[in-house]
């Protein structure tokens, strides 16, 4: 059989780039397939923050932070809460990922140019028990760059390997079929799509106007999860968080489609975990969407008061950056769609990031002057953007005006009774004049401004909501918004994909989120943060290497 290439990537991603690299610096040749134009190369790590979950790293050192590699594997483990028999090479997935970001991680991306924002953020916080979910420390490193910065060095390897005659970009060809001979994947097939102006992240044409079909011995699977296809997220969605929102936001293009996973399967690919998601709960509709349903993530520090859409407090410990899938679960059943933030001009400035390269133009643009911006007065200009022209944004100096204004914003019969929201306000309020306090959030902030880095530029100065000197009032609706797929296709360590008798495949590998990042769901039911473009670095290196062999 003649072979067009000894490897085809299917998906132009960070994984794609990562494994295609590693193939061509092996000498291999390589053909990266995407069914979308070349404007939007890098898929979706482009519009990421950049953060990365690094282990004991010099970052963490100079803010005082003390990690290690047991510490990251106990909150890996107590946050994965691995429970399945199919969990066997997602939990070894985890340890692997694990060392390597206690290891050679941040080394590996230094030597190619990536560098870090100095402050380390701090997510997922938890909040619960030491073997409970959670970070118990910040390892949230920004790239110097975000996904931009993130991209940068593969797309540059890339481009190399491409003039050398190692790497042959095809885009608009979608692949419908993998070809399989005596049980091993040997190629692909599907549609050439017509050609397509489309700017990065806008949805494309699918006007098929040819066929194609390639043989190699090597196919590479790193085309994503199902983020931007609501049918399957809905049709995956699990029980234990309640039923699907009836509007979701989505916080990925349109293009993240899920089509590969059923095409792998059918050549006999082992999917599972496929109910494990991982949606955000801070969603706001994008004033200037680009793509169908474009929905932006607060990253909030962790003082805005989170009530449900009746105005009820969520419990301990569902404050604003702790438990991500935990939150979800509670507003679930609720019986509504959205929650709110209430909060004060003077936690907006400190407070609110917006997720999101575009969002983070100082980071994004390496400014120095810009970044430092952000420790004076005033929110930064997207979240100031977003205040002033967002369709979520309730403003207004008194707290009764604050809730008819919530409640206009909903429409309808009012949900919010102004009395409830005063007492829940008040109660708060009351606890903050009160040293001895009971407020488990209220404790929550004053342990955030332990940190060197969350009193500098996360967590505002404790304060009572009603203090007029601190105002004006803030409201903000928040919906849910799709994000990642935590399963996807069962690998091995080293990237094979497997049957469902756990046998690998021959000639079939897969990486990033196809693959649950990993063993088809190296995260288990809940994620760390800074764990999804470290899961596509890592599973595309590891299948990229262990195809190239």
């Amino acid at each position: 059989m003649t072979h067009d290439a000894d490897a085809i990537v299917v998906g132009a991603g960070l994984a794609g780039l990562v494994a295609a690299t590693e193939l061509a610096d092996r000498g291999r040749r390589v053909i990266v397939l995407d069914q979308e134009p070349e404007a939007s190369l890098g898929g979706q790590a482009f519009w990421s923050f950049g953060g990365l979950f690094l282990v004991d790293s010099p970052e963490q050192r100079r803010m005082g932070v003390r990690d290690s590699r047991e510490l990251a594997l106990q909150d890996w483990m107590g946050t994965a809460g691995f429970d399945r028999p199919e969990d066997s090479w997602p939990r070894r997935w985890a340890e692997a990922y694990v060392d390597f970001a206690a290891g050679e991680k941040r080394a590996w991306l230094h030597t190619m140019g990536v560098r870090f924002f100095p402050i380390v953020g701090w997510a997922e916080r938890g909040g619960y028990l030491a073997t409970g979910p959670g970070n118990s420390v910040p390892r949230f490193h920004v790239v110097w760059g975000t996904g931009p910065g993130v991209l940068e060095p593969f797309l540059r390897r890339a481009r190399e390997a491409e003039r050398a005659g190692r790497l042959t970009f095809r885009f608009r060809h979608r692949v419908d079929a993998l070809s399989t001979t005596n049980g091993a994947v040997d190629g692909v097939s599907g549609a050439v799509l017509a050609p397509s102006d489309a700017a990065r992240g806008v949805s494309s044409s699918r006007e098929v106007v040819g066929d194609f079909a390639l043989r190699a011995p090597a196919v590479i699977v790193t085309s994503g999860g199902i983020g931007g296809n609501h049918d399957l997220v809905r049709a995956a969605w699990p029980s234990r968080l309640g039923t699907p929102p009836a509007r979701m936001l989505s916080g990925v293009p349109a293009h993240v489609d899920g089509r590969m996973l059923a095409i792998s399967e059918r050549a006999g690919a082992h999917l599972i975990n496929g109910d494990r998601m991982w949606h955000y709960t801070e969603g706001l509709d994008n004033w200037a969407p680009i793509w169908p349903l474009h929905g932006i993530r607060i990253l909030p520090g962790p003082s805005s008061l989170w009530l449900d859409a009746l105005g009820r407090r969520l419990p301990a410990p569902l404050f604003p950056g702790f438990d991500t899938l935990g939150t979800l679960a509670h507003l679930r059943t609720t019986g509504h769609d959205h929650s709110w933030f209430i909060l004060t001009q003077r936690i907006i400035e400190k407070e609110f990031a917006l997720s999101g390269s575009e969002q983070n133009p100082d980071l994004t643009g390496r400014s120095v002057r810009k970044v430092l911006q952000r420790v004076l007065p005033g929110a930064p200009p997207p979240v100031e953007a977003f205040k002033q022209r967002g369709a979520d944004f309730v403003v207004e100096r008194t707290l009764p005006d604050l809730v008819r204004g919530m409640n206009a914003l909903v429409g309808g019969p009012p949900l919010l009774d102004p009395a409830r929201v005063e007492r829940e306000v008040l109660a708060r309020d009351r606890e903050y004049d009160n040293p001895f306090g009971k407020d488990a959030q209220l404790h929550a902030i004053h342990r955030a401004r332990t940190y060197r880095g969350d009193r500098l530029i996360r967590t505002a100065k404790p304060h009572r909501l009603l203090d007029p000197k601190a105002g004006p009032l803030i409201a903000v609706r928040l919906s849910i918004l799709t994000r990642k797929s935590l399963g996807g296709i069962a690998t091995d360590l080293s990237g094979r994909a497997l049957s469902a008798d756990g046998q690998p495949i021959p000639g079939l590998y897969a990486a990033g989120e196809a693959a649950g990042f990993g063993g088809g769901g190296m995260h288990g039911y809940r994620a760390l943060e800074g764990t999804f473009l470290g899961g596509c670095l890592y599973s595309g290196r590891v299948a990229g290497r262990a195809a190239a062999s």
